[in-house]
């Protein structure tokens, strides 16, 4: 007999089947947050981000309030994540990777024109004011100006206004005529007084009238006219001193004769980043070589720390060696220290000239190596320091591997004659890398993407000759893209670096992809061992 119990309010309602308050209230916190955030990016024209903060709010106040949307309350704050932490950057650089964008064009087309229409000139014959200026104790300014049609103009801010002569405001303390201060406790101010505030005032437009006012001299104020106007219906940018007219051509405006205003804005270029990688000799020729050098960089990496690795684990898994766990310890102290430092302290041993390394090696009579200033050397630098820095990862997971296969297995070997070298190579191998052999991939990919050892040490130095970019002997891809980006002699190439970027996310996605179907051949395989 069955016996139908009443239901109980469960945790997503109150008691009688109501929403809960507190989830109004954070609903509706929310909510004013996104208003707010709201309004800003539509002030500024962020589009996008105005679409993905509506979206996002309008997903939370149906997670929320929505008894069916209840699992997306604990499946949002990940997929919020997952989108702004990967999604996001991602898609991202992949459009930076098809534009221009760097120095000269760090601007937006729409914001280069405001920077150009906000730019003035003085016409020709235009007249000029001289002014009296004025400052309180707080250090503000003031200046009162005769105008040509006989008033004067007193400042306030960057606004001028009118003023009658007999205004109180202007105060004539000994009575001869020439305002002597303000009312406010503005006191007239000398020409070389004002020179303490050059730099600030020539940055500063006045205005009145409909006319904009600059400071020409220490003594006089020039009407100043928009120097471009942009005309929205041609898409081009007329100069109204010189009659020029500009188009926007590869991410400038550009004039007939070819003439180019800077800065420019950003601009959709096509394959041309990808292109250059490949066609253009002074890009091409150090991007080949950093690309080789980084397949073979990960690929010794890997080889070097897990041989040592391997070799000591070997060594330190057999039972008669005294004081194991000693000689364990200490070798695992370099994984111990952060490898940041590890890597500074490395490149200040290895140093040319002070290093303590070059110093014991003049002691001995061998003469000092130049770790760090010659490129065949500047790799085994790097190749040692990362030795150092990885070793102790792999003798510890091949440490593990070795203790988990069965010792019956080797007496059985010994049994049969197996030489030492007979069951090294037909079962400690073969059954390490069932479990090891994942780890050696995602270590390949992990050294490929090895920025730290590479940038602290010799931060790619030194400089291969007549690179057309900022590429050096030691530089592997991610190290190669940070210095297009930040490193450039002429300046920042954003567009170029995402495109080394999208380059190394296709290869990284790659090696995963190998690493997986590995992965599964090798479990396939120990199930048959």
């Amino acid at each position: 007999m069955f016996v139908t119990q009443p239901a109980r309010p469960g945790p997503r309602t109150a008691p009688g089947g109501r929403t809960r308050p507190w989830r109004w209230a954070v609903v509706a916190l929310i909510d004013g947050l996104a208003l707010w955030a709201a309004l800003w990016l539509a002030s500024t024209g962020a589009w996008l981000l105005l679409i993905i903060l509506v979206a996002g709010a309008i997903g939370i106040n149906v997670a929320f309030l929505s008894e069916r949307a209840y699992p997306l309350r604990y499946l949002l704050p990940g997929l919020f994540f997952m989108f702004m932490m990967v999604v996001y950057p991602i898609v991202y650089t992949v459009y930076v990777a098809f534009t221009d964008y760097g120095t000269g064009h760090i601007l937006t087309k729409a914001q280069a024109i405001r920077q150009f229409e906000s730019r003035l000139y003085e016409p020709p014959g235009a007249p000029r004011f001289p002014f009296t200026a004025f400052q309180n104790d707080g250090g503000d300014l003031r200046f009162l100006i005769p105008w040509e049609d006989g008033r004067w103009i007193l400042s306030e801010g960057d606004q001028f206004q009118p003023v009658d002569r007999d205004d109180p405001a202007l105060i004539d303390a000994d009575g001869d005529g020439v305002v002597d201060g303000l009312a406010g406790g503005y006191r007239a101010l000398p020409t070389l007084g004002l020179m303490r505030h050059l730099h600030e005032l020539q940055e500063r437009v006045f205005h009145y009238d409909g006319v904009e006012l600059r400071l020409a001299s220490l003594t006089q104020f020039a009407r100043l006219s928009p120097r471009y106007r942009y005309d929205p219906a041609a898409d081009q940018l007329v100069d109204l001193e010189t009659g020029t007219v500009y188009r926007p051509v590869n991410g400038y405006f550009t004039s007939e004769a070819g003439e180019r205003l800077t800065p420019g804005f950003r601009s959709l270029v096509g394959w041309r980043n990808f292109t250059a990688l490949l066609t253009n000799p002074r890009i091409s020729g150090p991007f080949f070589r950093v690309f080789v050098w980084t397949f073979v960089w990960a690929f010794l990496s890997v080889a070097s720390t897990f041989g040592l690795g391997f070799g000591l684990s070997l060594v330190l898994n057999d039972p008669r060696l005294p004081f194991r766990r000693v000689y364990r310890s200490l070798l695992i102290l370099p994984y111990a220290f952060p490898a940041f430092i590890s890597a500074l302290i490395w490149r200040g041993l290895l140093n040319t000239e002070v290093g303590v390394i070059n110093q014991v090696l003049r002691a001995v009579g061998l003469g000092g190596v130049p770790w760090l200033t010659d490129p065949l050397w500047a790799k085994v630098a790097v190749l040692l320091v990362n030795l150092w820095l990885g070793f102790p990862y792999m003798m510890l997971v091949t440490t593990g591997a070795l203790q988990s296969i069965p010792d019956e297995l080797y007496e059985a070997a010994y049994c049969d004659g197996a030489t030492s070298w007979q069951q090294l190579r037909h079962i400690t191998l073969p059954l390490l890398m069932v479990s090891v052999a994942p780890l050696l991939i995602s270590s390949f990919a992990f050294n490929f993407n090895n920025f730290n050892v590479i940038y602290l040490v010799t931060q790619g130095r030194p400089p291969i000759p007549g690179a057309g970019t900022p590429a050096g002997a030691t530089d592997i891809l991610i190290s190669y893209t940070y210095r297009l980006a930040f490193e450039g002699g002429s300046g920042t190439d954003y567009g170029l670096a995402s495109a080394v970027a999208v380059v190394i996310f296709i290869l990284i996605g790659t090696i995963s992809y190998v690493n997986f179907r590995m992965t599964g051949v090798l479990e396939r395989v120990g199930e048959h061992v």
